[in-house]
Parts: C-alpha cells; sequence; structure tokens
C-alpha cells in the first residue's frame, strides 16, 4: 500500500491532528506544554495506536531532565530531538501497515517503546517491538505501567537473580511502582519475601503477599540478624557495602540503578568474594527477550497471579503535576495518565 494511501486512511477515521504533550527544553515539569501536532501515519511494520493510559516513571523524570547526560546522546544533546516523552501504553490499534499480520484493527494492547512519544492521542508501533494484546480482565489504567515496571522486575529477579522457591528475598521499596510487583511475582515463584517500606505503605504490602515488613523509618534491616539470598533495591536507596553484610554466602545484591561506582564493584565481586552484585539496563535487552518476559508477565495478569497497584491516575493535561508527584518520592504503585481524558 503506498504512503498516500495510509495517510487517506487517517483521514478517513478523522485524525488528522492530535493532542500531544510536548518539550522544547530539559528541566523541571513545567516544560511540558499541550499542544496539537500532526496524527503519525504508521509505516509498512506498525500499527497506529489510539493511546488511553501511559505512565510516569522514573526513568521520564529523568528523560524530561536530561539526566545522565550520557542519555542525550539518544535524547538530544542540547534539546530534545523527541519532543513527546512516554514510553509505556495501553489502547487500541486503530490503522495497520500494510505488512502488519500480528494485529487487526480494534485490538486492545499494551506494551513499550523505546521510540517514546506515548503522551499523546496516538502513537506507531513496530509490531516486532514490546507489544501485544491485552487480557479482558484488565483496564488500560491497569495495564499500561506492566511493560516497564514488571519486565524490569522479571528481569532482575528471574534473569540476573535466578530466584528459586525457598529462598529469602528483600525488596527495599516494596510499595513503589517495581516493589509492588518484585513482592507478587516473588511470591509466585516460591519464595520468603521481607519489604522494606515505610509505616504508612506496611498494610499495602502485607496485603500484596510479603511475608514479613520492616518500617525503615524505625529499623535498619542490616542490623537485624537477618540473611538473605537476594536483595533488590528497587528505588536506589542502599548500597552494596552496607548490603552485603545481610547476604547469604553466594548471595546476590540487585541495584536497578547503574552508576559507575556500581560497575565497578559488579567487576570486582565477580572476581572476588562469594557475595555478588547484579545490575542490567532492562530496555537494552534484545526486543525478543523483554517480549518473552512481558508475554510470561501477561499470563500470572491473566490468572490474577499478580496486579497492577495504582496510586494516582492524571489526565494527560495535567502531566506536569504527576511528574511532580512522583518527583516527591512517596507514590504507591503507579502513576498512570489518562490520555483519552483532558480537564477543562
Amino acid at each position: 500500500m503506498p504512503k498516500h494511501a495510509n495517510i487517506l486512511l487517517c483521514l478517513e477515521i478523522n485524525i488528522k491532528s492530535m493532542k500531544a504533550i510536548e518539550y522544547k527544553n530539559y528541566g523541571t515539569p513545567e516544560v511540558f506544554e499541550l499542544c496539537q501536532v500532526p496524527t503519525p501515519v504508521p509505516n509498512k511494520n506498525e500499527v497506529l495506536v489510539k493511546i488511553q493510559a501511559s505512565t510516569v516513571t522514573a526513568a521520564d523524570i529523568m528523560m524530561r531532565e536530561g539526566k545522565p547526560k550520557i542519555g542525550r546522546l539518544y535524547l538530544g544533546i542540547w534539546k530534545p530531538k523527541r519532543r513527546i516523552l512516554g514510553f509505556e501504553f495501553a489502547g487500541e490499534v486503530v490503522e495497520l501497515g500494510e505488512n502488519v499480520r500480528k494485529f487487526k484493527r480494534g485490538d486492545r494492547v499494551f506494551g513499550g517503546t523505546t521510540g517514546l512519544g506515548c503522551y499523546a492521542e496516538f502513537t506507531c508501533i513496530s509490531e516486532t517491538d514490546v507489544i501485544t494484546t491485552l487480557p479482558e480482565n484488565l483496564s488500560y489504567e491497569e495495564a499500561a505501567p506492566v511493560s516497564g515496571s514488571a519486565i524490569t522486575v522479571a528481569n532482575f529477579l528471574i534473569g540476573l537473580g535466578k530466584i528459586k522457591k525457598g529462598q529469602k528475598i528483600l525488596i527495599i521499596g516494596a510499595s513503589g511502582g517495581l516493589g509492588t510487583y518484585a513482592i507478587q511475582l516473588a511470591k509466585h515463584l516460591g519464595a520468603h519475601v521481607t519489604g522494606v517500606c515505610s509505616s504508612t505503605n506496611i498494610n499495602m504490602v502485607k496485603a500484596l503477599g510479603a511475608d514479613e515488613v520492616i518500617d525503615y523509618t524505625n529499623t535498619d534491616f542490616t542490623k537485624n540478624g537477618e540473611f538473605y539470598d537476594l536483595i533488590f533495591d528497587t528505588v536506589n536507596k542502599s548500597n552494596f557495602s552496607t548490603c552485603k553484610k545481610s547476604l547469604k554466602k553466594g548471595g546476590i545484591y540487585l541495584p536497578t540503578v547503574i552508576s559507575f561506582k556500581i560497575l565497578l564493584q559488579l567487576l570486582f565481586s565477580s572476581i572476588f568474594g562469594t557475595k555478588k552484585i547484579k545490575t542490567s539496563s532492562t530496555g537494552l535487552l534484545s526486543v525478543k527477550k523483554r517480549l518473552a518476559y512481558f508475554e510470561e508477565i501477561k499470563l500470572l495478569l491473566k490468572a490474577g497471579e499478580i496486579k497492577t497497584v495504582v496510586d494516582k491516575i492524571y489526565p494527560l493535561n495535567e502531566l506536569s503535576s504527576a511528574h511532580t508527584y512522583v518527583e516527591e518520592g512517596h507514590k504507591k504503585g503507579n502513576v498512570v495518565i489518562n490520555v483519552a481524558h483532558l480537564v477543562g
């Protein structure tokens, strides 16, 4: 199908232009602007998705700020070249590229894309990207956070940690976006789970299946005499030097934020000692690997074995407020953007 035919299809469903949140400079949440922009047209292997929900994560905040600066090699050195952020989505397929075979118009889908663009009414996604059909028992708001947070958790616990039934695992940041999935996945895999969170979130963490909960505001887990097979830091609030005293022989410390110091410790621990540090950038895994984790998580969601915890839902034009809330560091589970809804 020639490109002009695709454009005509877009015209037929009256989506020549769309609302989107753009940012033209790096900075605070105030850099976001609600704009009217041309609706993208799907290439041969792409689907056009009408976005119903997206998310705000720590990664979105770093991209908005342009930090760390090495990330600007992808985003743009001085100013963003990709003006529409948002890499997680849930929505409906409304148009198909001529070579698309995996999806059809009307399919409810969810996933994530390194191409960004999900803070908008429509975006184009390659059918070979991390995208799959949405289970009937999931809402768009429940589905949107899965491709980022849940896949990351699977990568760390299954891929890096090689978690086994009966192991003891400690999850730092148990009430956050990663932590809430981590508790449930670890319990599903048969681990004994200890969650670390503030006192206000203890009941929620217990309800998700944690066997024990430590209130970090009055208890230091490194001094409680317990030892763990895995320590999973989902919020960058600890360090290997301190945590390794709480690891069993052969135990693994799993930080989600990579730094030069962590890379040095990773190298050193791989050669010396019995306690290891392992980390990964999940977004740099192959699409095949991420999609395999995604399909595994999808089955657990469909079966009700795990669920998405949603803290707050913001309309698209309150994206700045959503980013501010996440930056405060007190969210419970996930913060979702209802792209289909605008206030005012």
